[in-house]
């Protein structure tokens, strides 16, 4: 076991407590030769780790490393051979050295070492891939991928396709100590497969599981933590596999923070997980030392989504009978699926009839003099079930908790809506009352009181089903596509609410972005508040389960079809995109309403703006010679606020755009001060020079307000010096 707790800790060898990697082949060397020597040593080790602080202890398998797609490959470059196409395995796991590189172009060959065993190898140029480790400096880019643009003069918001160490090294340059908001959703390490570390799949075998995620997380903590002000909140969702560890990890990271876990229920129907069936998952809440939290009317716990009425009461939401999500299919619950008899002449329910069997098909023209009945259709027309029992719903319309809404003729079937059992628990605990009934009997409920109270640490809202309003929310925005348990939208609407609820303008920052739930959120928090929030997603473009198939195709990564089946290609963008401009990808008005707090419909999209990125890998000697700008330059930009126009291309002299200016030669530089100082709006202005006597000449003069960034001693220098590698 490589986990440690405090002092107490496992061994593969009784008696003796685990040693590092490093140290672990260091003693088989020495007891190779000299078994007394290594014993010895075993012994000064163990009274070593015996003093160690209380804390959580692991293996940091250093150093983790990437293979970078499309980045160029030069003499001295780590590289790793690419499986031949049209074969699923990989040929080689291990990292070679370029020696040598020939041929012509489109036939280049390069000549390879492999460092350890100094085995030599040539391969064609284009099956390798060059691999980074975390150790190495890397120098980057973006390159735009395109933008959607309705906010008018709003910052932009930032979609990322980057393996996310390397993206929030990017950051640094741009946002250090300036992020309000982190929320992530990392991998669960569930054991099934469900994340990488050097490239390859975390078996569920693998004894060094839970040390390799941990030392996974702690690198991307540690940058998180140089990137939040320090009013800032990191929220980290997880559900039990972790949460313990990842509970030390961050109070170990962030120890000047206030740490507290929320319970959020995901799956009010549960998954049964061996004695109990679980309906939560956590989120760890980090409060940085200046940190501000808002409150809500909802305090998510004790009382229920309510929504705003003209003659000032609020009122609970009525359910929906028809079943969503998972378990929703008729065959999933047969004695769910029963016509509901109703009189469409008075917009009344009437009763519930008696289930049908599965082997027995609906008759949707059955009817009853004036009476018509209503079957559980799903949206994609096959036959669903509804959410309650045809008794219980009896027992709903003769109380008026059930009410008849309109017909759809796409699903040949009627809205059916009723008060949940947590609204009549309510009302039976006097939170509710019954203040009227209309012509019908329905009933009309209201709340007594719903003064505004602290966020509680146990959140239960049918809003934050992950079925309701992650998958099926998904699906309506990008039909077809599908994306592995993403979050409901409204769950982390509501994390984000406490932490930049009252902050207009702060930036949130999502490192493990996967579908853009997080984007997704801040956009609908600007629209309640005519907020500027800005949103950084970063995900990467992996392509999943279709890794294999694509293999079997002869295709690899970096190929236009490969790249096009990706996380971020497939589903991020597209659903970000749709999210903005209120239709599917195939341009269709998306159907639906955005519900609570904020309803509207989904066709009225956003006025947002947003630009996809692609991160690049620069030649650091190229960047210092100003050979580089055009993927420098969306950098410049966002640490400007990523307002307006951007400079994209390089000049003689110098440019000045909404928000910066950039001095080119500084032989133009009284010019320059005579433009900026004449500018409205500029935040930084930054100066390319390699003399740092010029330098500080020309920010020295520089109006006050405007901060002066070197180019580029300070982008190197970022990289260089400031990514804390461990």
């Amino acid at each position: 076991m490589s986990v440690v707790y405090g002092r107490i800790g496992n061994s593969r060898e009784k008696g003796h407590r685990p040693v590092s990697n490093e140290l672990r082949s260091l003693l088989e060397r020495v007891e190779a030769n000299d078994p007394g020597t290594a014993k010895e040593l075993r012994r000064h080790i163990d009274a070593l780790q015996s003093r160690r602080q209380f804390g959580l202890n692991f293996e940091r398998h250093t150093p983790e490393s990437v293979a970078l797609t499309g980045r160029p490959i030069s003499v001295g470059d780590k590289v790793r051979f690419l499986p031949p196409r049209g074969e699923t395995d990989v040929e080689s796991k291990a990292t070679w050295i370029v020696t040598a590189i020939s041929g012509s172009k489109g036939k280049r060959v390069a000549s390879l070492l492999d460092p350890r065993t100094k085995e030599e190898a040539t391969r064609a140029l284009e099956d390798l891939v060059f691999v980074a480790d975390f150790r190495d400096p890397i120098y980057p880019g973006l390159v735009s991928t395109g933008k959607v643009e309705r906010g008018g003069d709003k910052p932009y918001h930032a979609v990322i396709n980057a393996e996310n160490y390397h993206a929030l090294e990017a950051m640094l340059f741009t946002y250090q100590g300036r992020v309000d908001c982190i929320y992530i959703d990392p991998p669960y390490n569930t054991r099934a497969n469900d994340w990488k570390y050097n490239n390859d799949y975390v078996d569920p075998g693998d004894s060094y599981s839970h040390s390799k995620w941990l030392a996974f997380m702690e690198r991307r903590l540690k940058m998180a933590k140089k990137l939040l002000a320090p009013s800032g909140i990191l929220i980290v969702t997880i559900d039990e596999h972790e949460v313990h560890r990842l509970g030390l990890l961050m109070e170990q990271t962030f120890p000047d923070f206030t740490h507290q876990m929320v319970n959020i229920v995901i799956n009010p129907k549960g998954v049964t997980q061996d004695y109990l069936s679980r309906v939560d998952e956590y989120a760890i809440f980090a409060f940085g030392p200046k940190a501000k939290v808002f409150y809500g009317e909802d305090d998510l716990l004790t009382h229920r989504e309510v929504e705003e009425n003209p003659d000032g009461k609020k009122r609970p939401r009525w359910k929906g009978l028809l079943r969503s999500g998972d378990d929703a299919a008729r065959a999933d619950r047969e004695q769910m699926f029963y016509p509901v008899w109703i009189n469409p002449h008075t917009n009344t329910l009437v009763r519930a009839g008696d289930w049908l069997p599965l082997d027995e098909e609906p008759d949707f023209a059955l009817t009853d003099g004036d009476l018509v009945v209503a079957w559980p259709v799903r949206k994609d027309l096959s036959l669903g079930r509804w959410g309650v029992g045809p008794n219980t719903l009896n027992k709903l319309i003769e109380q008026g908790f059930a009410k008849l809404g309109r017909f759809d003729k796409k699903r040949n079937s009627w809205g059916i809506t009723y008060l949940s059992e947590q609204v009549r628990e309510e009302l039976q605990e006097g939170l509710l009352e019954v203040v009227d009934r209309d012509e019908n009997g329905v009933a009309d409920v209201v709340y007594v009181d719903v003064a505004s109270r602290r966020t509680r640490t146990a959140w239960h809202r049918s809003s934050h089903d992950a079925g309701a309003h992650g998958s099926d929310l998904l699906t309506t925005l990008i039909p077809g596509r599908k994306f592995p348990f993403p979050k409901s939208l409204y769950a982390v609407e509501d994390a984000l609410r406490v932490a930049v609820g009252g902050k207009r303008d702060a930036i949130v920052l999502d490192f493990f972005a996967g579908s853009g739930t997080t984007a997704h959120a801040v956009m609908r928090l600007n629209h309640r508040d005519d907020g500027r929030r800005q949103s950084i997603s970063v995900t990467n473009n992996e392509v999943n389960d279709q890794e294999v198939p694509l293999l079997r195709r002869g295709l690899r990564p970096g190929d236009e079809e490969w790249e096009a089946q990706g996380i971020c290609e497939r589903v991020t963008k597209p659903r970000i995109r749709s999210a903005i401009t209120g239709r599917t990808p195939d341009g269709d008005p998306i159907t639906g309403r955005y519900k609570f707090r904020d309803p509207f419909p989904m066709s009225d999209g956003f006025e947002e703006n947003v630009e996809f990125f692609t991160l690049t890998y620069e030649n650091a000697a190229l960047v210092e010679l100003d050979l580089a700008f055009e993927r420098i330059a969306p950098l410049l930009w966002m640490r400007a606020g990523s307002e307006g126009r951007r400079i994209d291309a390089r000049t003689d002299t110098f440019d000045i755009a909404d928000t910066y200016a950039v001095l080119f030669n500084v032989d133009a530089s009284r010019s320059f001060l005579a433009a900026v100082d004449k500018a409205e709006g500029l935040r930084i202005a930054y100066i390319v020079t390699d003399d740092e006597t010029q330098y500080q000449a020309v920010a020295g003069q520089l109006p006050d307000g405007v901060e002066s960034v070197r180019l580029y001693e300070s982008y190197l220098r970022t990289f260089q010096i400031n990514t804390g590698r461990a």
